[in-house]
């Protein structure tokens, strides 16, 4: 639900080192035809940084064209599939809630919903952070967020693609994320040889608009990695 806003402080940031381009998935509803997508419009070789859906995105390129990767990073994300069970089906039915609250209501009112637990708790009343995201996701439509939940809820099992990664990674999660926390990171890079693992502190899931200092500056280092 994200465009090229929550990337624009590190593109700015890395300017002297990188020429960035920031994907554009629009109606797509799976994982793998957003990395098809990636790799029709991508040069022969590239780095990848994927930020939440984005990071299954980037395993998903990965795993079909390891070649064509230099490096890999993975913000705020996740490598397994939707669990089997009651855990299962109550993520499927409060990510459907949500979809049916944005048809009906309108995407300000999903998002007034889904943001507060996004970020760090410290930060719900930063009036700009709060709608800098509003305003952003507000630009997409609730088709749009219907194909990317069935994209999510039907997410490949990329644990097998962290072992197989041989190009530099980056692991980086904020210390505060709920979603996609600290522990799973250091589970998925001790899959990854060689990787780095970076916790952002005071900071929740969107990392690059909530610390973009502190993750522009571990996106360099991860560049500069040979």
């Amino acid at each position: 639900m994200c465009d090229q806003t929550v990337w624009q402080q590190q593109i700015d940031a890395l300017s002297d080192i990188a020429v960035c381009a920031c994907a554009d998935y629009g109606s797509l509803d799976s994982i793998t035809s957003m990395a098809e997508h990636v790799l029709r419009s991508a040069p022969e070789r590239f780095s990848i940084a994927g930020h939440s859906m984005g990071g299954r995105v980037a395993l998903q390129v990965y795993r079909l064209a390891p070649h064509r990767v230099a490096h890999i990073a993975l913000l705020n994300t996740g490598s397994s599939p939707l669990p089997a069970g009651a855990a299962g089906e109550d993520e499927t039915r409060k990510r459907w809630e949500l979809v049916a609250l944005a048809k009906s209501q309108g995407m300000q009112a999903m998002l007034q919903q889904w943001l507060p637990p996004m970020i760090d708790s410290r930060r719900i009343n930063d009036a700009v952070l709060v709608n800098a995201i509003i305003e952003m996701m507000s630009r997409k439509t609730s088709e749009i967020f219907a194909a990317q939940v069935q994209a999510l809820l039907a997410r490949p099992d990329a644990s097998a693609v962290l072992e197989q990664i041989r190009c530099p990674a980056l692991l980086l999660t904020g210390r505060e994320d709920g979603w996609s926390g600290p522990a799973q990171h250091a589970a998925m890079a001790e899959k990854i040889v060689g990787s780095q693992l970076v916790i952002v502190p005071d900071c929740g899931h969107m990392s690059m608009m909530e610390r973009p200092a502190e993750v522009s500056a571990a996106l360099r280092s991860w560049l500069y990695t040979c």
